[in-house]
């Protein structure tokens, strides 16, 4: 790979020693910019879900949208659930629509109710790339799931030439740090036709820090 373990490894100190503190714990961020590549065609987008192998540094945000036994599953887990019932309370009011798909990371569906879902949610998680992870509706144990998540980010690649991905939080170890990142650029990577030599630059930044670049 054209970008080695040590140059991330000492683009993600810079960036967190030029981020100025801040009253909360930043987030790590990567930016990784692409060139000869044509968004016009369908085929060269793409949405990824990359498990980061330090995971996110903060917990995220998990919301379940069920009836029956996954709304009892989540409840054993402390997760916020969404009833059927308040779905379709939610087709009345775009405003909180919108807002619940702000408020979480990551939501967790059983099965039937997707449609609702797709009709009601749709064109505010679609964009956020944030829609459910499917469950059958029988589902009485969400951990492994939940367990994964926690450790998932989610990329996508649509209009610019640019994939843009958390990494952990400024607390992490650096190391940690880098290896996380290498696993968003070994999975962006794998997806372009010609692989990293379609990889323009990188860059690492905190969330209200200047961006940092990768050397090569």
């Amino acid at each position: 790979m054209a970008f080695d373990r040590q140059k991330l490894v000492e683009a993600v100190k810079e960036a967190k020693a030029r981020a100025k503190p801040r009253n909360f714990t930043q987030t790590v961020e990567m930016a990784v910019n692409l060139k000869d590549i044509d968004l016009r065609k369908p085929e060269n987008r793409f949405k990824l879900e990359v498990v980061l192998p330090h995971g996110r540094g903060k917990e995220p945000k998990i919301a379940v949208i069920a009836d029956g036994a996954v709304a009892e599953a989540a409840k054993k887990l402390g997760l916020d659930v969404i009833s059927g019932e308040e779905l379709e309370e939610l087709a009345k009011s775009p405003r909180q629509a919108r807002k619940l798909a702000k408020k979480y990371d990551f939501f967790i569906a059983a099965a039937p109710l997707m449609p609702k879902i797709g009709r009601y949610l749709g064109r505010y998680l679609g964009p956020r790339n944030k829609m459910p992870v499917v469950v059958p509706p029988t589902m009485t144990n969400l951990e492994p799931i939940v367990e994964k998540l926690k450790k998932t980010v989610r990329i996508q690649l649509k209009n610019n030439p640019v994939v843009h991905a958390p990494i952990g939080t400024e607390d992490m170890d650096d190391e940690k740090l880098a290896e996380n990142a290498e696993a968003v650029l070994n999975a962006i990577i794998n997806k372009l036709e010609r692989g990293e030599n379609q990889v323009k630059s990188v860059y690492i930044k905190t969330t209200m820090g200047p961006a940092v670049k990768v050397e090569r």
